[in-house]
């Protein structure tokens, strides 16, 4: 499993407990403010899941490239 996707997964456990223990607000009337709190978090883990997962690929397209670059140097070092 990715490393984006194991933080994701726990953002959202702990969303769960959180809402979990603030479920008096929601009993109490306060339904808007509950809701919004959980779906604002959410957007949150989302973006933050997107930028994580887009770093990821930024870092693996630098490897593949560096990786390539090294086979090139070392095929023209045993050439020479």
């Amino acid at each position: 499993m990715k490393r984006y996707n194991i933080i994701t997964l726990l953002l959202v456990i702990y969303l769960a407990v959180m809402a979990y223990f603030g479920r008096g607000m929601l009993l109490s009337g306060n339904y808007w403010e509950y809701f919004s709190i959980i779906v604002i978090t959410l957007l949150v883990i989302i973006m933050l899941r997107w930028a994580l997962k887009r770093r990821e690929k930024i870092r693996n397209e630098r490897r593949k490239k560096q990786d390539a670059s090294d086979r090139r140097t070392l095929r023209n070092d045993h050439l020479s």
